[in-house]
């Protein structure tokens, strides 16, 4: 991926294989925004928003009363104890800048640059924080900036989430990933992973993320070749977005006992 801070040079897929999944952007910019807004997406390398993409501006007294306000139920209590400053800053913004949108799958990333320019320009004329529901994080703008406006481009684990969960009572974790949809991408789902082995499952869950941002997909039923674990991994494929756990489809593998 090419530093979005220059000209639009295309964040190109070399692993790019097609499938039936779609991508999807989803942000929130909290802040207060003229009424005649100019966004300067340009300086960062953007050409406005992709087509597919829409921006809304509305009032956030008014978005706070739909069900899917970002900064309410779990989700908000968890973005609150995450950011606390920048929480109070979203809670008490006037505006709030809601960016969708729903792609089908594409052989460059150029959709996510060009939206991302736009977010980023939008921390310039009066957004004070961003959340990227997808990976159930809040920034304040420099955190945005700092996360997202990398030189060179930020690498795909910057744009999705990767967990670790305690299985109860079996000194086993799991390890999984949020965001993947971003890339039109199943999440990773590596159950019963021995304690003394989550540092390699982390980093296996990381190249995966790798992998399908630059357009690689797996097979249904492949078995993935892992040092030191006879058989591989086997792959089931399944899931959709009213998963709670991803919001996406996803990628089934158990470590063997």
């Amino acid at each position: 991926m090419t530093e979005t801070t220059t000209h639009a040079a295309e964040w190109p897929r070399p692993y790019w294989q097609p499938n039936d999944e779609q991508a999807v952007l989803l942000f929130f910019v909290f802040g207060a925004f003229p009424e005649d807004l100019a966004i300067p997406a340009a300086r960062y390398g953007s050409p406005g928003l992709p087509e597919g993409v829409e921006l809304q501006r509305v009032q956030n007294a008014v978005l706070a009363k739909w069900e899917g306000y970002p900064l309410s139920g779990a989700l908000g209590e968890l973005l609150r104890e995450d950011n606390p400053d920048a929480y109070e800053a979203a809670r008490s913004a006037p505006h709030v800048i809601a960016i969708r949108g729903r792609f089908p799958d594409k052989s460059t990333l150029d959709y996510l640059r060009d939206t991302l320019g736009v977010v980023a320009a939008l921390t310039d004329v009066g957004g004070k924080a961003v959340v990227d529901p997808q990976i159930l994080t809040l920034f304040d703008a420099a955190g945005w900036r700092e996360h997202y406006l990398v030189p060179g481009g930020a690498p795909p684990r910057h744009h999705v989430l990767i967990l670790c969960s305690p299985e109860e009572g079996k000194g086993r974790s799991w390890i999984r990933t949020r965001g993947m949809r971003k890339f039109g991408r199943p999440d990773v789902s590596l159950t019963n992973v021995p304690d003394r082995e989550i540092d390699r499952a982390g980093a296996l869950a990381e190249s995966f993320v790798e992998l399908g941002a630059l357009g690689a997909q797996f097979d249904p039923e492949q078995r993935i070749e892992v040092d030191g674990v006879a058989g591989g991994l086997a792959v089931t494929l399944s899931g959709d977005e009213e998963d709670p756990r991803f919001n996406n489809t996803h990628a089934a593998m158990r470590w063997p006992d």
